[in-house]
């Protein structure tokens, strides 16, 4: 029986989400909060993520480009699937400290 390969892990995946770039604030995706879940098993990872509104226009952009980042640094067997998710709604409450101090936002 051969064995199994590793599975990536959340940092790894986290990592790659970090390449991706909201155009419209021009901060990453994870220090914006957008990622909302990881989910790893041996067949797939699976990326919740979310937009600060529904009306951002930017929606297929950043998730295309969140797909890409985590296919290109995971082994290319596993399947890639990046979601939308709406709730729970976006606050500033999810962005990262350095995220906040950068739009001058109190914790």
């Amino acid at each position: 029986m051969e064995p199994q390969p590793a599975l990536p892990s959340e940092e790894r995946v986290s990592a790659a989400l970090r390449s991706v770039d909201d155009p419209e604030v021009g901060m990453n995706i994870v220090d914006l909060g957008l990622v909302y879940r990881v989910d790893i098993t041996p067949e797939r990872v699976r990326v919740e993520l979310t937009m600060t509104t529904p009306a951002c226009p930017m929606g297929d952009l950043i998730t295309d480009n969140a797909r890409r980042a985590v296919a290109a640094a995971l082994p290319q067997d596993l399947a890639i699937e990046v979601v939308l998710v709406w709730e729970p709604p976006w606050t500033p409450d999810r962005m990262s400290e350095s995220a906040r101090q950068t739009f001058g936002w109190p914790r």
